[in-house]
């Protein structure tokens, strides 16, 4: 199975904020949202920058509540691990894993076309392991 699968059973929306925005409007956007990063784009088409919960924190932890002021530039991921719709999803996972992060976006042609986040991956893995059993359960039963 690949991304395009994930996405075209989740949508391929994705939340974006721009760089000059403060920290404390992205807390609130991933709040309201309820999800754990938002893109940084400039145009909600290219991606300039991946903002976490964790990033938020680490801003907080650093600087106090000043950080809450700052544009999300400042805190931003720059360096953004992205990936396209014909990765295979375990792949996928295993840059999820190796890098240490939670989300990633999906780019055709360079725009934005979805995000896949570690809840999607690990509902494409027990949805891959069920029906397995499944098969295994029919497969014994004759």
């Amino acid at each position: 199975m690949t991304v395009k699968h994930v996405l075209s059973e989740k949508g391929g929306q994705v939340v974006t904020i721009a760089p000059a925005r403060s920290l404390a409007e992205a807390a609130q956007l991933l709040a309201q949202r309820r999800i754990g990063a938002v893109v940084v784009s400039e145009d909600g088409a290219r991606v300039g920058g991946i903002l976490s919960e964790r990033d938020i924190v680490r801003a907080v932890a650093r600087e106090g509540a000043k950080a809450l002021e700052a544009p999300v530039s400042a805190y931003m991921t720059r360096d953004v691990i992205t990936s396209v719709p014909e990765t295979p999803m375990d792949d996928l996972m295993e840059i999820m894993t190796t890098g240490k992060f939670r989300h990633v976006p999906i780019l055709v042609d360079g725009r934005l076309a979805g995000i896949v986040s570690i809840g999607d991956v690990v509902k494409h893995r027990l949805a891959a392991i069920e029906a397995e059993t499944q098969a295994l359960k029919e497969y014994i039963a004759g």
